[in-house]
């Protein structure tokens, strides 16, 4: 009789552990996945880079940004992007259609060559948007979805 009893002290005592994890699973935060669906691009040559940042000063191209999650995947007709266990908070996406495979933003007389894209469909005018016009929250609640749509200036 004293054994099942430490057998069902055993099981009680896992159950409530599970149910804590389970519990915590939903609690503040929580990182949270971000997934970017990009449209519009005009070609599947090249590679789509990609930048998720939480710092203003950094926005749009990241390049001196330690924290932010950086990503480079194939041009498809359509292209979906994951930044996983993203904690909770104000972050923007900035995109780019690299083409021509260089790695960076070729451009013509400041006209970008290439395409482009940010997060909240923030609008172009006379330069890249503000961080605040392209940012969005994370929440610890559930994943982030946003679709970006690829903007050109040239042919």
């Amino acid at each position: 009789m004293q054994n099942r009893s430490r057998s069902l002290e055993k099981i009680s005592t896992l159950t409530l552990a599970t149910a804590a994890m389970l519990t915590l699973g939903n609690a503040p935060g929580v990182r949270q996945d971000v997934v970017v669906t990009v449209v519009d691009l005009r070609s599947t040559q090249g590679t789509v880079l990609a930048c998720l940042t939480d710092r203003s000063g950094t926005f749009p191209d990241c390049a001196n940004d330690e924290t932010s999650q950086k990503r480079v995947v194939r041009a498809n007709a359509r292209v979906t992007i994951v930044f996983n266990d993203v904690q909770p908070g104000e972050y923007a996406i900035s995109l780019l259609h690299d083409e021509n495979g260089n790695g960076k933003a070729d451009k013509t007389l400041f006209i970008p060559k290439e395409g482009f894209g940010f997060s909240r469909d923030a609008k172009v005018r006379f330069g890249p948007p503000q961080f605040s016009a392209a940012a969005f929250t994370v929440g610890a609640d559930s994943p982030v979805y946003q679709t970006i749509r690829m903007r050109y200036l040239s042919r």
